[in-house]
């Protein structure tokens, strides 16, 4: 586990933060998963969800994402001088935000068909300068082990140890005050995994405030710098 951080403040603090899902299939039934969120992480810091699985983890980085609406509590995100309830934010705040403060690599690649794989990594950078976005995303793919021939080709033809190796390209491509892992080494090899590790310790190094889901005990030892137990805010697991 990381022994140090950088103590930049608080860059994201969630509170008393409470989900469920509506179970149209049963009568739009409520389905509580979790309640009570509290916690904070500071700039350069990275903390670590832990706690069995399907117990709400990856659902509370969606509701800071903006991808699921919590039920109640707030979720601060904080870039620069600008702080932005999540919570509270309407959904062109929340696409706003995503766009300047808020990455998010997870275990899934979605991607325009047929669209090169360096693009796919260089998009959220092409609208500034194309050729620089790419030479950018040049760089992540080579320090991942994509071999340059497949750059042009689309990532549905990959692998899945290499289309998660894009989806970590093109999630870590800007520095960004906060930054969401959902198991970004699931499927990747003990090279491309270290590769990894590297890039989150250079994002911290700059500032980033890192939250991750990682069931990897090996990986979470060399990123985290805290755990943060979601089982006292699970209602999975109560009766």
């Amino acid at each position: 586990m990381m022994t140090t951080a950088q103590n930049l403040g608080p860059v994201l603090a969630l509170t008393d933060v409470a989900k469920s899902f509506t179970m149209h299939m049963q009568g739009g039934r409520p389905l509580p998963v979790i309640d009570g969120v509290s916690f904070e992480v500071g700039g350069g810091e990275c903390c670590v969800l832990s706690g069995p699985s399907g117990i709400g983890k990856s659902t509370i980085l969606r509701m800071i994402f903006g991808s699921y609406r919590c039920d109640r509590g707030a979720i601060i995100v904080r870039d620069g001088t600008t702080v932005t309830d999540v919570a509270a934010a309407t959904a062109r705040e929340v696409l706003a935000l995503r766009r300047r403060a808020i990455g998010y690599v997870t275990q899934f690649l979605r991607a325009v068909p047929r669209v090169a794989a360096i693009d796919v990594v260089a998009e959220p950078l092409i609208a500034c300068d194309r050729g620089a976005a790419r030479a950018e995303a040049a760089v992540l793919l080579r320090r991942l082990g994509i071999p340059e021939r497949l750059w042009d080709l689309p990532p549905a033809t990959f692998s899945g140890g290499e289309q998660q190796r894009i989806n970590i390209a093109r999630g870590l491509l800007r520095d960004l005050p906060v930054l969401l892992l959902d198991e970004p080494t699931a499927a990747l090899d003990a090279a491309s995994t270290a590769a990894v590790i590297a890039l989150i310790a250079e994002k911290l190094k700059r500032g980033a405030a890192i939250l991750a889901v990682c069931h990897d005990d090996a990986v979470r030892s060399q990123i985290a710098h805290r755990l943060i137990d979601v089982t006292p805010f699970s209602k999975v697991l109560r009766p």
